[in-house]
Order: C-alpha cells, then sequence, then structure tokens
C-alpha cells in the first residue's frame, strides 16, 4: 500500500523527459515568448536554452503545473539576462538592436509585435508579463524585482506607445496593400512569425543527450 502511494505521488510529478517534451512541441510559443522579452534574437536564444536546463534541473512541480512552469521560466531567464529598471536603468535597450529585430519583422503584418519590440525594457518585460502572459501585478513585481507600484505605470505607458505605433502603422497599410497585395494577407497571430528555428532543434538535441535522455 505505501509503495503503491509512492509512485502515484512520484507520478504526479513532472520529471526531465516531460519538460523536454514541453520544449519541444512547445517550441516556437516559448521562444517566441523570449524573444518578446528580450527583443533580441541572441538573447532569446540563451533564454530559451536556459529555461529548458533551469525546467529539467529547477523546482519539483506538478505535472498539471509544468507548462506554465516552462514559461515561467523563460520570464525568469529573460529577467536575468535584461534586468529592466523602472526608471531605464542599466535594462535599457541598446537601439542598434531593436532597430535591427524591426527589420526582421513584417511589420504590415505583425503590427503589434513591431510595437512591442518598440517599447522600452521594464515597460516591455511588464506587458508580455501582465497582459500577454496574464500574471498579476503582485507576481510580477515578484518576478521582475520591482515595486508593485511600478507596474501599472509601465503597463499603462506600454498600451498607450502600442496602441499609438499600431494606429499609425494601420493608416499605411492601404497605400502598402495596393501597391503590392502579395504583401499583406491581413494581420494574423503573433505566433504564425516564428518558423522553426533550427538552433532551438539541435540545442533541445544536445541538452537531451548531455543529461542522458537519448
Amino acid at each position: 500500500m505505501q509503495k503503491a502511494k509512492h509512485i502515484t505521488r512520484a507520478a504526479a510529478y513532472a520529471d526531465s523527459d516531460d519538460f523536454r517534451h514541453i520544449f519541444d512541441e512547445n517550441m516556437n510559443s516559448l521562444y517566441l515568448l523570449a524573444f518578446l522579452l528580450t527583443a533580441d534574437h541572441g538573447r532569446a536564444e540563451r533564454c530559451f536554452v536556459s529555461g529548458l536546463e533551469d525546467a529539467v534541473g529547477g523546482n519539483t512541480v506538478f505535472r498539471e503545473w509544468a507548462h506554465s512552469w516552462a514559461r515561467r521560466v523563460i520570464i525568469q531567464n529573460a529577467v536575468r539576462l535584461i534586468t529592466p529598471q523602472p526608471d531605464g536603468g542599466s535594462g535599457r535597450s541598446n537601439s542598434a538592436s531593436v532597430d535591427s529585430n524591426y527589420k526582421k519583422v513584417p511589420a504590415e503584418r505583425h503590427l503589434e509585435l513591431a510595437a512591442v519590440l518598440g517599447l522600452e525594457p521594464f515597460e516591455r518585460m511588464v506587458y508580455v508579463t501582465t497582459v500577454l502572459e496574464h500574471y498579476s501585478d503582485h507576481e510580477c513585481s515578484l518576478l521582475m524585482g520591482c515595486a508593485r507600484r511600478d507596474v501599472l505605470p509601465a503597463r499603462t505607458r506600454a498600451l498607450e506607445q502600442i496602441g499609438r505605433n499600431v494606429e499609425m502603422q494601420d493608416r499605411q497599410l492601404p497605400n502598402v496593400s495596393e501597391q503590392d497585395p502579395a504583401r499583406y494577407d491581413g494581420r494574423g497571430s503573433l505566433i504564425e512569425l516564428m518558423a522553426d528555428p533550427p538552433f532551438l532543434r539541435s540545442a533541445l538535441l544536445s541538452h537531451s543527450r548531455n543529461v542522458g535522455l537519448l
């Protein structure tokens, strides 16, 4: 009886293979989350790989929470990489990096994405964490290591700037579609932006070999 209880209890927790499967099956959405948080492909790659390592070797969590925990560790790694500050301190993005990411994104199809990438680091990470990932202001403040009172103003600024940018780009879309209809077929969803980045599969395979999963 005791042995049966132990097996049932162990089976309720996510193991390393569960997390590897989650990162494999949800590769695009997890990478997109990392990219939205960091606004930089290099940092997003590091964030994704570190997130996998932390999920596999981190705290024990129930299997039913494993998906949300995988996204949480992505956020935690992004915060460590960016160190966003409410006053625009050390976490301020390099403008050249943000501009280069704009060039990689077809803005006429992904207006919201381009607008999010253009936010300052603190505002961007608050927006992604609270609006897109649905964390409470209190949870966001704990993840980002800031005061709760800083979260609401940052989200308000982010929403206002995104609204202005999307409205401005919306006005430009009719001209774009008239000149080249093939370039515009609707905004699409943010997740459609991300193809399967080749490095992600190789990173997953490499990590799986290192921990003995393959």
